[in-house]
């Protein structure tokens, strides 16, 4: 009974405090709280925004044929007629000797992409490979007006180009700012897959500054992108368009869930070149570039493995007459980080040509900087392949330390250091054991051991035996034309 009693004092006293605390309080209607929880974008309104600016672009090309008419019978046919049968195909009226016709061109379709409007005045903004060895581009607006298109001018490169139909007052789109572009923010396409006109698609970005092999970083996306929603927008939730719909990944030709578009800042900074000469012109140093591994940035002493490792330098360019070494990791251009190799063409090709800038480069332990004359793109050159030489070979050296590596090497006659443009280094007579594992073979040039440079066989023994036996060691060394380093690790 007692214990009735206190259970009931207890709830009666947790009663009273519950209804003390809530006392004054207000409460939010359950419509409100679900108001202030997130829910899915409404896209329609973009739709009828920007809507009015993507249009349909239809390509055509000319195909030489045989000139005919009149109902008359493949020639191919007639001549096997008169051949076998001695007469011409029953029903066919008698004809004297075929005068040689011309051949004729017919148009044939082509392709079907997209595009949208750049300016009101008919500038109209697409992919390169949408209008590719045209003959005849078709532009075809929302409203269902159809115009003959001039091409102003396209980049292989970026994939972007820029057409000209006759029109004026027409609905040109907002251009975004890239930088303001967050993944995981929602974005819709239009486009005209296969040829759909028109269709919207939605998704988010997954991923920017992605690297897929091209002169660009791409913003990687899961809008579902199609065969012929190629140079179409990439539009955000304000309406802007942050990108030009250009590649998808597949392994069926159909979307597979990733989509590449390019970047509207490097869109716009291409389409204005194009407008104005018709071509784009890029900067050059002449350097061939490759990644810094975090293995060779710690054995070197540059710590975090950035920059761009120089493996060659092309004769007679502006990287060359700036100093530029194979082996060079350039770590900054005008004072912007390079970090990978990807960065340093990016902004030395947007670099206009004739213009001095400075790299940074890492060079033996230490980081100087070079003046450099930026020179105009142009077709890269063939790699010249290593020649044989018929010179006495110098006698090898292998000491006990060279042969723990697996190295015998030798030095370099003065023609040898003629030809190949070099101060020294050592030519490697053999590689086994762990130098063969590290990549390096017979006929590699060794240029440097850590961040020593070596002048010769005696200079390359030395600087060997006095490295740390317990890490690995780091040499830098010239295959052809091309320096990279390699990691030697003996067998313990």
């Amino acid at each position: 009974m007692m214990f009735k009693v206190e259970g009931h004092k207890l709830r009666s006293g947790l009663l009273a405090f519950a209804l003390a605390m809530t006392a004054g309080a207000t409460f939010l209607p359950v419509e409100s709280v679900h108001a202030q929880t997130r829910t899915l974008p409404d896209f329609t309104d973009l739709v009828d925004q920007v809507g009015p600016s993507v249009v349909n672009i239809r390509t055509v090309e000319k195909v030489a044929q045989r000139g005919g008419g009149n109902g008359e019978m493949d020639e191919e046919m007639q001549e096997f007629f008169r051949r076998f049968f001695g007469q011409p195909l029953p029903g066919t009226p008698r004809q004297g000797p075929r005068p040689n016709r011309p051949q004729q061109e017919e148009e044939r379709p082509r392709g079907v992409g997209s595009g949208f409007i750049l300016t009101g005045d008919g500038y109209v903004m697409t992919n390169a490979h949408v209008v590719e060895d045209a003959s005849e581009v078709l532009v075809t607006l929302p409203d269902k007006r159809e115009f003959k298109a001039k091409i102003i001018g396209a980049d292989k490169r970026t994939d972007v180009a820029v057409v000209k139909i006759e029109a004026t007052g027409l609905p040109a789109v907002k251009v975004g700012d890239i930088s303001k572009l967050r993944v995981g923010e929602w974005v819709m396409a239009i486009g005209s897959p296969f040829g759909l006109e028109n269709t919207v698609t939605a998704g988010i970005v997954s991923a920017k500054q992605r690297d897929t092999g091209e002169y660009l970083p791409f913003i990687q996306t899961d809008v579902a992108i199609n065969p012929g929603n190629s140079g179409g927008p990439l539009i955000n939730m304000r309406g802007e368009v942050v990108g030009i719909n250009s590649q998808i990944y597949s392994r069926s030709g159909g979307f597979m869930g990733i989509s590449f578009s390019i970047p509207i800042d490097e869109a716009i900074r291409v389409s204005e070149q194009l407008r104005t000469s018709g071509r784009v012109s890029r900067g050059r140093i002449g350097v061939q570039i490759d990644q810094v591994t975090k293995d060779v940035a710690e054995a070197i002493g540059l710590g975090k493995a950035q920059g761009a490792l120089v493996r060659g330098v092309e004769a007679g360019s502006p990287g060359e007459k700036a100093g530029v070494e194979p082996g060079d990791v350039i770590t900054k251009f005008d004072g912007k980080a390079i970090e990978k190799p990807s960065d340093l063409p990016r902004l030395v090709g947007n670099t206009k040509p004739g213009t001095k800038s400075t790299l940074t480069v890492f060079r033996r332990g230490s980081s100087r900087d070079l003046s450099v004359t930026i020179a105009e793109i142009e077709p890269d050159k063939p790699a010249k392949r290593a020649t044989d030489r018929d010179e006495p070979a110098a006698k090898p050296s292998a000491s006990a330390a060279l042969k723990s590596l697996g190295l015998a090497v030798s030095d370099l006659s003065d023609a040898q250091k003629k030809e190949l443009k070099l101060k020294g280094g050592v030519k490697v007579d053999a590689a086994n054991d762990a130098a063969a594992r590290a990549g390096l073979r017979e006929g590699d040039i060794i240029l440097a051991v850590g961040n020593l440079e070596v002048a010769n066989a005696r200079e390359f023994e030395a600087a060997v035996a006095k490295a740390d036996k317990a890490k690995s060691l780091s040499v830098l060394y010239r295959r052809g034309d091309w320096a990279q380093y390699a990691l030697i690790r003996p067998a313990r």
